[in-house]
């Protein structure tokens, strides 16, 4: 849910206006055929900030601060005898941060590092390659683009993209890109492990909102935890080239994410940082380590216990940077709501139903901005 930012008239071009194809056709497209051996020396007025939402903006809602340790949660404690406490640190750290650190998840070294090369092999391929899978339709089961949304935005992010559709998997695959060669079996393995760790999360986080009395595959209730199961997943492959002046943009301004649970994987490159406590704050990355992050469907779910947290994402002059997101929810004809058992006469209810084709057309219709799509969903 980024938004779209407004370019400052006074510094658009002729010049930019005929770039403008060049523009939609990506930032990478833009390195890899610059005449400069493939270097860009400025950053084009497309991708320049208004002065107040630079990433260095003196302005105190915006000041950038120092690194930030987020919560750790050890995934293997949670699965032994101190489960217990470390529901606790986790409640913790989604009422505190909406983020927290996954350490200790049990997803190989391999499969982590297999997935971030094919991810940077894919980014390596010719444009021609990587245009096949270029799509403005929203529900497309693979989609190579650039910014947020490059038909609306008026600024554009400096990050190219190529979104995975994993559901369901058996009709999705056939149109997952070929090459490089061994893609679709190490995104398909990464995706089903993803998938197995935030289901063992969401049962954890139910049990800490109060909501499990037993496991979750021992619910009375089968529908519920078949709703988890068959839930939506869509994996989003990040790609942030260096840029030559990464203090006139930003790699993706703030935004929050639609779904229950964002499982990130980074490289080793710094870039996501996360609002709290009025400051921007830098994400340390941890080698092996998942960043995983409350989306707006939890928020609602939670009736607001549980909130989603504003993030972003710095460029930096000398090294690109490689993410990888995956984004779970509900099926995509499931309606959000909150919780009943988390509504009564003390907390009231404060969000309207919604789903996710609400969502797409909210933000295929208009620039979002911020949380504001979760802002029309809000009652009180």
């Amino acid at each position: 849910m980024a938004p779209g930012l407004s370019m400052p008239a006074e510094i658009c071009s002729e010049d930019d206006e005929q770039f403008e194809s060049s523009y939609q056709k990506g930032v990478k497209y833009l390195s890899d055929n610059n005449n400069n051996n493939g270097i860009i020396t400025r950053v084009p007025t497309k991708y320049i900030l208004p002065a107040l939402d630079r990433p260095n903006s003196s302005e105190a809602d915006h000041c950038t601060s120092t690194n930030l340790n987020l919560p750790v949660i050890d995934f293997a404690e949670l699965q032994g005898p101190n489960r217990t406490q470390v529901i606790k640190s986790l409640a913790k750290a989604c009422e505190e941060f909406g983020f927290f650190q996954l350490v200790n998840h049990s997803i190989s070294r391999d499969v982590i590092g297999n997935m971030i090369e094919v991810s940077k092999s894919f980014f390596e391929l010719s444009f021609d390659e990587r245009a096949k899978y270029m799509s403005s339709d929203m529900y497309s089961p693979v989609r190579y683009g650039t910014s947020f949304n490059q038909s609306k935005d008026k600024v554009f992010c400096w990050r190219d993209f190529l979104k995975l559709s994993c559901n369901p998997m058996s009709n999705a695959l056939s149109f997952w890109p070929s090459c490089p060669v061994d893609f679709r079996e190490v995104a398909v393995d990464y995706s089903s492990q993803t998938k197995f760790l935030y289901l063992m999360l969401m049962e954890a986080i139910l049990e800490s909102l109060g909501l499990l009395e037993e496991p979750m595959g021992k619910l009375n209730d089968k529908q519920t935890w078949k709703d988890f199961e068959d839930g939506s997943q869509l994996m989003v492959v990040n790609c942030y080239p260096s840029c030559p002046e990464p203090d006139l943009t930003l790699g993706m301004p703030p935004h929050s994410d639609y779904g229950l649970l964002t499982l990130l994987l980074q490289d080793e490159v710094k870039g996501l940082q996360i609002q709290h406590q009025g400051k921007w704050l830098t994400v340390e990355p941890i080698p092996n380590c998942f960043v995983v992050n409350v989306g707006d469907h939890l928020e609602i779910f939670s009736n607001g216990k549980y909130q989603s947290v504003l993030h972003r994402v710095l460029v930096n002059s000398s090294k690109s940077r490689i993410s990888i997101a995956s984004l779970h929810s509900l099926p995509f004809n499931c309606m959000i709501r909150p919780s009943p058992k988390l509504v009564d006469e003390a907390n009231p209810r404060r969000y309207k139903d919604t789903d996710f084709a609400t969502f797409l057309e909210y933000v295929s219709s208009r620039e979002p901005k911020s949380k504001n799509f979760l802002e029309s969903r809000k009652l009180m």
